[in-house]
């Protein structure tokens, strides 16, 4: 388990974990509201070279960004708002991680669908502000984590 202390902190391991992503890697975010999944993609976003605001994407529930903006494709998507497995089928995630990555928040909601090589990391809250981070390794992560 990694404690982060502060929003800084836990933007920090994403700017880390950034240099550890490569195509076909996905990086499924679980945790309560306010657990900081946003904060910890933020930081994702901004190791891979974004430098503009990242929003959750609550509402589009898929943003896109591409390079020159970021090193690689990535899609930031969220499935809160996703109830039947049919919605996020369309949302054609297989293919976006041939030629990219992807961050999931609530990937819970895509149940045994969720990719076995996924990286799983769990935020709680531990506190004013502090962070605990649990991670579920897979054997395609193995010595990309926890990043340097």
């Amino acid at each position: 388990m990694l404690t982060l202390p502060d929003p800084a902190s836990t933007e920090m391991l994403g700017i880390r974990l950034a240099g550890q992503l490569r195509p076909g890697d996905a990086v499924a975010l679980f945790g309560d509201l306010g657990a900081g999944k946003t904060t910890l993609s933020r930081g994702i976003l901004h190791g891979l070279g974004f430098s503009g605001e990242v929003a959750s994407p609550t509402f589009p529930i898929v943003l896109a960004y591409d390079p020159p903006d970021v090193r690689l494709p990535l899609w930031h998507v969220d499935l809160y708002r996703i109830e039947d497995p049919q919605e996020w089928e369309e949302l054609a995630l297989d293919e976006a991680k041939l030629d990219g990555a992807l961050i999931l928040e609530w990937p819970e909601r895509l149940g045994s669908a969720l990719w076995p090589d996924a990286l799983r990391l769990h935020l709680s809250i531990a506190g004013e502000g502090v962070r605990a981070l649990t991670a579920t390794v897979p054997p395609a992560w193995e010595g990309r984590w926890p990043p340097p």
